[in-house]
């Protein structure tokens, strides 16, 4: 059924049914419902290529995936549950979300301008920014709205919600500190990513404030998966000064971390402490439990949504101060951070 015959069949004019089923003003009450009762009824459903080609828009949102980057940083567990918010917000608007992926190696800015020429979205979400993302200043540039998953050094402001990781890293350290470790080795995201900087000068600073000195050699980068986090995990623990103490900021380095340690005959909460990055269902079996972070991935993703609706809105005058949010993570106590708690608990299961 077209829309032809669905003014044919209710006697109305095709005008008429058009402005009903956009919800216009000028439309009586009970002709809108009259309409919408009968397209339900009929199983008509707009011609969403002919509404796109009139008003210019897709009632889409594009989030941008590179999976060089995010697959290992964040993993598919915080995407999934992350999107399920976004397209919870974006449902309320009459948005919908679609993932277009930058295969490994691809230019990231190339992949956005063979989409902007497109026209495939109305407004974008970005992951994995960098440092220096031409990307933001490409989308600036062009008066296109979007939100940015992670900060970047650039000149204008611009829409971005970020982990706060500075509280994350201090929390951490803290941790380390009241134990009485003066080695802690940290596994951050690569140099390029933006939230790897950030890591880095808080780890710094977290150092500091417990009056540790900081050492360049305790600091690994890399993809911060499962392997990586195995590799770091042993070269660490190869410095001729040891750390006693693992801060992985990675979903899933954990995991090999652990392996790695109990390969060198170690055990993570006795023989050295760790923290995670997150409460990831890949590390929740791992023994002993780790200390970590908890996440409301949904509402993030909720937020993000709120926040790129804001911008569809009015892109050119968007309340930037306030669509820049540090999203908060709370500190999830298991037992691999300090090894006084870890004999606890294993004598307490004994008992």
């Amino acid at each position: 059924m077209d829309i032809r015959s669905l003014a044919n069949h209710l006697g109305l004019s095709i005008g008429t049914v058009s402005r009903a089923l956009n919800d216009r003003k000028d439309v009586n009450p009970q002709t809108r419902q009259r309409v919408i009762a009968a397209a339900d009824a009929l199983g008509y459903t707009p011609n969403q290529s002919g509404r796109t080609l009139r008003s210019g828009r897709t009632s889409t949102v594009g989030f941008m995936l590179t999976l060089e980057h995010d697959s290992a940083v964040y993993g598919e567990p915080f995407f999934m549950a992350l999107w399920e918010g976004v397209q919870s917000g974006l449902d309320k608007h009459g948005l919908d979300l679609v993932i277009l992926l930058a295969r490994k190696g691809e230019d990231a800015l190339t992949f956005l301008r063979r989409h902007v020429s497109r026209g495939t979205v109305d407004a974008w979400l970005l992951s994995a920014t960098q440092v220096h993302d031409d990307r933001i200043a490409f989308l600036q540039n062009r008066n296109i709205p979007f939100v940015a998953l992670g900060r970047s050094d650039t000149a204008r402001p611009f829409a971005w919600i970020d982990l706060d990781f500075e509280a994350v890293v201090a929390d951490a350290i803290a941790l380390f500190a009241a134990a009485g470790h003066r080695r802690i080795g940290l596994v951050a995201p690569p140099a390029t990513i933006n939230n790897s900087q950030i890591v880095i000068d808080s780890y710094k600073s977290a150092l500091e404030n417990a009056g540790i000195d900081w050492d360049p050699d305790l600091v690994h980068h890399g993809d911060t998966d499962e392997v990586d986090g195995e590799s770091a995990a042993r070269e660490l623990m190869m410095l001729r000064d040891k750390p006693s103490a693992l801060l992985l900021m990675g979903e899933t380095a954990p995991v090999g971390a652990y392996r790695a340690l109990r390969q060198l005959h170690l055990e993570p909460g006795r023989d050295i402490a760790v923290i995670g990055l997150r409460d990831n269902p890949a590390c929740r079996s791992l023994l002993p439990k780790l200390t970590c972070f908890k996440l409301d991935l949904e509402a993030l993703g909720l937020a993000l949504s709120e926040a790129v609706v804001a911008t569809l809105a009015d892109p050119m005058n968007a309340d930037f101060p306030h669509l820049q949010r540090r999203w908060p993570m709370g500190l999830e106590l298991g037992s691999s951070h300090d090894p006084q708690t870890s004999l606890t608990l294993e004598s307490n299961a004994q008992l």
